[in-house]
C-alpha cells in the first residue's frame, strides 16, 4: 500500500529528483514531469519541448489522469524552472520567453493539473525566488517570471480558484539552492547560506502530511544561515 501519490514537475532537476526520491523513500507512488524521463519514478511524462502552451497542457493533464485512473493526489509539486541574467539592453525578449517557458508554463500546469486532480485538502507547491519580491535590474527575466509565479500562488490561494476545497497553494521562495551546478559556478560562495535539496523535500512531505502547513497562499522565502533554514512569510 502507497501512502499517497504525488506529481513532481521538474521532476528530473536536481531539486525534482531530490523530492521523487525523498517520497518514494517514504513510500509514496510518484509522477515526474518533464522534458526528460526521471527512471525512479513509478510514471514518467515526458512533455513535448516544442509544443505550445496549452498543447504542453493537454498532453500533462491527459496523461495524469491516465495514470491515476481515477484515483486523487496528495500534492502537484511544480520545481521546474531555469535561470538566465540579463538587462534591458540584451536579449531581453529572448532571456524573458525562456524564463516564461521554464517557470510560468510550468507553474500554470501544474494549478491545471490540480485543479482537476488534486484531493481535497492536497498541496500545491510551486517554486518562486526572493530576489523577484524587489527589482532584479541584472536579471530582468527571471525576476518578471518568478514575480508572475508569485502572483498565481496569491491567486490560487485565495477563494473561488478552481482548487479543490481546503487545498494548500503556496510557493517556496528560495535565495540560492544547493545543487551541482549552482557549486560549479559559485565555487567560491558561502554554502552555509544555501539551503539543501534534502531540506526542501522534507518540507514538501511535511506539507502534503497536513504538518506544520503554512497559511494557503503563502509566500515563504527560504533564509538560510549558517546551514540552517527559517521560513519566512513574504509580506
Amino acid at each position: 500500500m502507497s501512502a499517497g501519490r504525488v506529481v513532481i514537475y521538474g521532476g528530473k532537476g536536481a531539486l525534482g529528483s531530490a523530492c521523487v526520491d525523498h517520497f518514494k523513500a517514504n513510500n509514496y507512488w510518484v509522477g515526474s514531469i518533464d522534458l526528460t524521463e526521471n527512471e525512479k519514478a513509478d510514471v514518467s511524462i515526458v512533455v513535448p519541448r516544442d509544443a505550445i502552451w496549452s498543447e504542453q497542457e493537454d498532453t500533462v493533464v491527459s496523461k495524469v489522469s491516465e495514470s491515476l485512473a481515477g484515483e486523487k493526489l496528495d500534492a502537484v509539486i511544480c520545481v521546474a524552472g531555469g535561470w538566465a541574467g540579463g538587462n534591458a539592453k540584451k536579449d531581453l525578449a529572448k532571456n524573458a520567453d525562456l524564463m516564461w517557458k521554464q517557470s510560468v508554463w510550468t507553474s500554470a500546469i501544474s494549478a491545471a493539473v490540480a485543479a482537476q486532480h488534486l484531493k481535497e485538502g492536497g498541496l500545491l507547491a510551486l517554486t518562486g525566488a526572493k530576489p523577484a519580491l524587489e527589482g532584479t535590474p541584472g536579471m530582468i527575466g527571471y525576476g518578471m517570471a518568478k514575480a508572475a509565479v508569485h502572483q498565481l500562488t496569491l491567486s490560487l490561494g485565495a477563494e473561488k480558484s478552481g482548487l479543490p476545497a481546503g487545498s494548500l497553494a503556496v510557493s517556496i521562495l528560495p535565495v540560492t539552492l544547493d545543487t551541482p551546478m549552482n557549486r560549479k559556478w559559485m565555487p567560491d560562495a558561502d554554502f552555509g547560506t544555501w539551503t539543501s535539496l534534502a531540506e526542501v523535500a522534507g518540507l514538501f512531505l511535511k506539507w502534503t502530511q497536513a504538518q506544520e502547513r503554512p497559511k494557503t497562499g503563502s509566500l515563504l522565502q527560504l533564509i538560510t544561515k549558517n546551514g540552517v533554514t527559517e521560513l519566512i512569510a513574504a509580506e
